[in-house]
C-alpha cells in the first residue's frame, strides 16, 4: 500500500476528533454501538482495527445530525441509509425537525427545564448504548424508571457511562459512584430537615433551594479533590 493510500485512512480517535466539535456527546463507544447496530461498517486491518476513509466519517455525522435535529430513532436512520444502499430514493428526514411533545434528548442550556420522556429504546439511542449496558446500569440500581418513562437524569446517568464504558469502566465499577452520591444525599437531607419540619408557607422551597445550593458547592469541593489528588499522584 502506498503512503498516500495509508494515509487516506483513519483511526477511530481520529474520527472522533474529527467530529466532537460538531458532536460533544459522541463517544468510541458510542461509535463502536452504531457498528454493531449496523449503521456503519469501517474495514478492518489484519489485526482487527478499525479503518475509516472520509466516506464512513461523512456517513457518521449524518447520522448523529440525524439523531440531534430530527429526533430519529437508529431504526429509522438504518431504513434511510440502507435504500440509500441499494439505490433508492429514501424519504427525506426533514418532517420531523423539533421533537415530540415531550420528548427533548439534549443537554443545551436552552432546554434545561424542558421536560424528558424517552421510552426504553429512545434512551437507549440517545446515549449510544445497547439493551444489555443499559440493562446493567438498571441492575445496578445507577438508572431507574420515573414512573413509565426515562427522565433527563436517566439520560444524563447514560450518556456518562457510556462514555466511561470506553475507557473499561462497567457498571460494577460505578457502585462506588453511587454510594458517595448516596452518602452525599443523606448529608445534604440532614442539612435541609429543620428547614422541611417547618409549618411557615414555602418551607419545602427554601429546603429545596437550599439543598440545590449544598448539592452545587459538594459537587465543586468533589472535583476539586479528585484534582488534587490526581495531580499529586500523577505528576511527576
Amino acid at each position: 500500500m502506498s503512503t498516500s493510500a495509508a494515509r487516506a485512512y483513519m483511526t477511530i480517535g481520529e474520527v472522533l476528533g474529527l467530529l466532537s466539535a460538531e458532536f460533544p456527546d459522541i463517544t468510541v463507544s458510542k461509535i463502536r454501538f452504531l457498528e454493531a447496530e449496523g449503521l456503519i461498517e469501517p474495514e478492518r486491518s489484519p489485526s482487527g482495527y478499525r479503518k475509516f476513509v472520509p466516506a464512513d466519517a461523512e456517513r457518521l455525522r449524518f447520522i448523529l445530525a440525524a439523531q440531534r435535529d430530527h429526533y430519529l430513532p437508529l431504526r429509522v436512520i438504518k431504513e434511510h441509509l440502507d435504500a440509500v444502499d441499494r439505490g433508492l430514493d429514501p424519504p427525506p428526514l426533514g418532517g420531523r425537525r423539533r421533537a415530540p411533545r415531550g420528548l427533548v434528548a439534549t443537554d443545551s442550556v436552552a432546554d434545561e427545564n424542558a421536560e424528558v420522556r424517552l421510552t426504553r429504546r429512545q434512551l437507549a439511542d440517545a446515549a449510544g448504548i445497547d439493551g444489555d449496558a443499559l440493562a446493567e446500569l438498571e441492575e445496578f440500581g445507577l438508572i431507574r424508571r420515573a414512573g413509565s418513562h426515562y427522565d433527563r437524569d436517566a439520560l444524563t446517568i447514560a450518556r456518562a457511562a457510556a462514555a466511561l464504558r470506553s475507557f473499561g469502566f462497567e457498571a460494577r465499577h460505578l457502585r462506588a459512584v453511587k454510594a458517595a452520591a448516596e452518602r452525599e444525599i443523606g448529608l445534604i437531607e440532614a442539612a435541609v430537615a429543620p428547614t422541611m419540619r417547618q409549618r411557615s408557607p414555602g418551607a419545602r422551597d427554601r429546603a429545596a433551594e437550599t439543598a440545590r445550593e449544598i448539592a452545587a458547592l459538594s459537587l465543586k469541593l468533589h472535583a476539586a479533590l479528585v484534582s488534587m489528588g490526581l495531580r499529586e499522584g500523577l505528576d511527576p
